[in-house]
Parts: structure tokens; C-alpha cells; sequence
């Protein structure tokens, strides 16, 4: 071999390993953060290689068969218990199989050498102990060999620590092999969905100063304004739900902002869940983070997946073919650059009751930061009428979501206007941070009035 390396034995390792003594390591080992490891480490690199080898070669006598197993591992990648306890199953016969036993020579806080693999080579090393203690854990960041736990919307650094970057390179490759995507030199960044709906967002060398890794979990399992009414959330209160109820049943257009993680999602599935359980919803995404049908299995929705560097299968042909399937609603994940144009004519083509989100600091913001994307194509608009468009059916009524006194809270509902040459916002409901409640300042413009009390709801 090149460099003089002697090729890797297992009757050789397993003899040694059999020799040496089992050292025993509590977890306190890895959460501070010590590296300092046994003197096999570099065996049970070497080792896992040798099991990651075992677990990628094809098996089966068909097509078929080789499938099903690619599936199983790409499954327990993705979580799923039981293909996880097929695959931790193959690891464990071929270590029998090398006459291979003991913790391996190396310390980690696992039950057994084959838990310690199946970390490594399919599941997430330390990051596995970390999701052991599920309590109020909404997200993982992962910078370098730190890493932070968010938990009821508060940021902490853990108590756990990686090694070496190089074991976050190596969660960025168990993560990607199986999922269609990759992250290597050429293309430093992939995104993968978790089976629950959770998102991991990866970056590698070149594109950020270290490897990061960021895992969003879906963490929300019932789905309504009343639940979001109760002190676990306490998002918004009964009068502001009884406001909401009324705004979907007049089919307003209905645009959302907030910061990351500030609820967005979460708040537009409960006002889903509100709606006739007939009705026809179409929905577009970059990708399937809202998975109604996983939530509301029983209702009428299409959901569409879009490829903004596919011309045959990007927003535009999304929008072409939903308007095409009779939808009732249309449920757009976010405002882009590239879909603004096609969102703004169907919202203004009579598809009522729409929803949507959009990055802006201020309600009052909203429709010229649709305006600035919707002008990127080039063609030839008039931006002040184009934003006076955009305010009067686009975004009629708009809800400000902000992490506020440690829960997400709806901070402003507002109706938006084009008053005297620019936008206008009725303050219909908002949060007062002091006293921890909501006011209604502002009375619906005599239009909105008209299509609340024609709606057969009241404020």
C-alpha cells in the first residue's frame, strides 16, 4: 500500500483487543469534552471503515431485494427503530463474525462496541447521546466540535463535545449517503429531511470557517388555535383565535413574518387545521417541511416540491399546474425571488384565502419587499402600483410572529391599506409585552368590515 501502510487486520485487532484490558468510561468522560483516547482509536477507525465497507456493499439476488436493503439503511439513517435495530443487528454478526468483542480499546460512554459503530458509521456519534434527552429539544447546532442544544427556545451551550472535526465530517457523510445529495469539495453544502419532518442543514469546509451542522426538529404534534391558546404555548389568547376564525372564514389573503423559528410554521398549520375539512389546499415548497398530509391525512391537499434550478419542475410550473387542479386555497411555504410574480397573480386571479410567508422586519414592509422580488425578472412595472396591488390583494391581512417572555407569540395582527400614496396598517390585534396580553386598538376599514360581517363571524 502507498506510504508503507500495512493493510488492516481483524484476527490481528481482534487478538489485541482481546488482550488488552476493557476500559470503562462514564459519559462524564465525553460530556467534558476530554479527547484523549485509548490506545486502539486509530483500530477502531479503522474498524468502523471496515463495518461502513460491510454495510454499503449491495445485497440480494435482484434488483429488488437490493433495493429493500438500500431502503433499510437509508431508513436507519433517517431514525426509523426498527430498520435502526436491523442494521446495529448486522453490525453485531460481523463483529462475531471477526471474533471481535469488548468495547473495542477505545473510550465512549456506549453500552457495547457495536452501539459505538453503529454511531459512527450510520448514526450520529456523540449527537446520539444529546437526542437521548428529547425533553424540550427543538434544535442542535453544531460548530466545529462544539455544540449548543436550543431547548424551549433558549440556546445553551452542552454539556457533550465532539473530538475532532473530523467525526462532524464523518455525521455529514452518513447523512448524505443514502439521500440523494452530497457535500464534498465541489458542493459544500446539503440539506436533509429526517423522518418526522426535522430538517439538518450541513455546511463543509471552504463555504464556512468550520463544519457545521444544524438539526430543526418537528416538534408540535396537535395542531389548532385553541391548542395554541393554552399555557404550554400560550401563542395567542381566545379573543385573538375568534379574530382569526373570522379572518379564514372571509377568505382574506393572508401573509406571515417572524424570525427563524419564531412559530410561522406552526401558527399556519393551526390556521389549516381551522379550515372545511372539504376544501381543496394545494401547497408549495422548496422543500417538504410542512407535511400536511402527514398531519391532516384525511384532507384534500396537494403538495408540490419545487426545483428552482429545474426549469421543468420550478415555481413556475408549480404554480401552472396548481392553478390547473381546482385548489381552494393555495398554501405557499415562502415569498422567493423567483415565485414572487407567479404567487402575486394567483393571489390577484381570484384565489382567495391564501397563505404565505415572507422575510421583512414590519408588517408595513411586506408589500415592498414583494415588490423588490417580484421586479428582479426585469419587466417593465410600475413599482408604486405594483405594491399598491400587492397591499390591497396580496397581503390583506398580515401576522407578525416574534419569540417573546420565552414562547412564541402572535405579536401583531394587522389589515394592510394603501392610504395617501403608501402602506398603512390597522393594528386589528396586538401583544403587550408588560402585561403579558393582547389589545384590539384598531376597528376593521369599513371593506374588511363588510367581508367579516358577510362571513357570518364577528370580532
Amino acid at each position: 500500500m502507498k506510504g508503507g501502510a500495512s493493510r488492516f487486520s481483524p484476527s490481528e485487532f481482534a487478538a489485541r483487543m482481546n488482550s488488552a484490558p476493557v476500559q470503562e468510561e462514564a459519559v462524564d468522560a465525553r460530556k467534558s469534552g476530554d479527547t484523549d483516547h485509548a490506545s486502539g482509536g486509530d483500530d477502531f477507525e479503522k474498524l468502523a471503515d471496515d463495518i461502513r465497507a460491510y454495510l454499503s456493499a449491495p445485497r440480494g439476488l435482484t434488483d429488488e431485494e437490493r433495493r429493500k436493503y438500500g431502503e433499510i439503511l437509508n431508513r436507519a439513517v433517517l431514525g426509523f427503530p426498527h430498520e435502526r435495530q436491523q442494521v446495529l443487528a448486522v453490525i453485531e454478526d460481523r463483529l462475531i463474525r471477526l471474533r471481535i468483542h469488548g468495547n473495542g480499546g477505545r473510550r465512549h460512554p456506549f453500552a457495547s462496541l457495536a452501539e459505538a459503530l453503529f454511531a459512527e458509521v450510520v448514526g450520529l456519534n456523540v449527537l446520539e447521546l444529546v437526542l437521548a434527552e428529547r425533553e424540550g429539544l427543538e434544535e442542535i447546532q453544531v460548530v466545529g466540535e462544539r455544540i449548543y442544544e436550543v431547548r424551549r427556545g433558549r440556546t445553551a451551550l452542552s454539556a457533550y463535545a465532539f473530538d475532532s472535526v473530523r467525526d462532524v465530517e464523518r455525521i455529514q457523510q452518513n447523512l448524505v449517503l443514502y439521500n440523494n445529495d452530497r457535500i464534498n469539495p465541489r458542493k459544500r453544502w446539503a440539506e436533509v429531511m429526517l423522518r418526522d419532518g426535522s430538517r439538518v442543514t450541513m455546511t463543509g469546509f471552504g463555504f464556512t470557517s468550520k463544519p457545521t451542522l444544524t438539526i430543526r426538529f418537528y416538534t408540535v404534534r396537535t395542531f389548532s388555535l385553541q391548542a395554541l391558546c393554552k399555557p404550554a404555548y400560550r401563542s395567542l389568547d381566545e379573543r385573538t383565535a375568534s379574530l382569526l376564525q373570522t379572518v379564514l372564514q372571509a377568505r382574506f389573503n393572508l401573509i406571515i413574518i417572524g424570525a427563524t423559528n419564531s412559530g410561522k410554521t406552526n401558527l399556519m398549520k393551526a390556521l389549516i387545521a381551522e379550515l372545511p375539512a372539504e376544501e381543496r389546499i394545494v401547497t408549495i415548497e422548496g422543500r417538504f417541511e410542512m407535511m400536511l398530509s402527514r398531519d391532516f391525512p384525511d384532507r384534500n391537499i396537494i403538495e408540490y416540491e419545487i426545483e428552482e434550478e429545474d426549469g421543468g419542475h420550478g415555481p413556475a410550473q408549480a404554480f401552472k399546474l396548481a392553478l390547473r387542479q381546482s385548489p381552494q386555497r393555495i398554501i405557499h411555504a415562502e415569498i422567493r425571488d423567483d415565485d414572487a410574480n407567479i404567487y402575486v397573480r394567483a393571489c390577484t386571479r381570484g384565489h382567495t384565502g391564501s397563505m404565505s410567508t415572507v422575510h421583512a422586519n414590519r408588517l408595513e414592509d411586506v408589500p415592498e419587499a414583494i415588490t423588490d422580488m417580484c421586479m428582479l425578472d426585469g419587466r417593465g412595472m410600475n413599482p408604486e402600483r405594483l405594491v399598491k396591488r400587492i397591499t390591497e390583494f396580496v397581503t390583506e391581512i398580515g401576522i407578525e410572529m416574534r419569540y417573546m417572555n420565552g414562547r412564541r407569540v402572535i405579536r401583531r395582527i394587522g389589515e394592510l391599506e394603501w392610504r395617501g400614496g403608501a402602506v398603512s396598517v390597522r393594528n386589528l390585534a396586538l401583544y403587550d409585552e408588560t402585561r403579558d396580553c393582547w389589545n384590539f386598538p384598531e376597528e376593521p376599514s369599513a371593506q374588511a368590515g363588510r367581508r367579516l360581517a358577510e362571513s357570518g363571524g364577528e370580532r
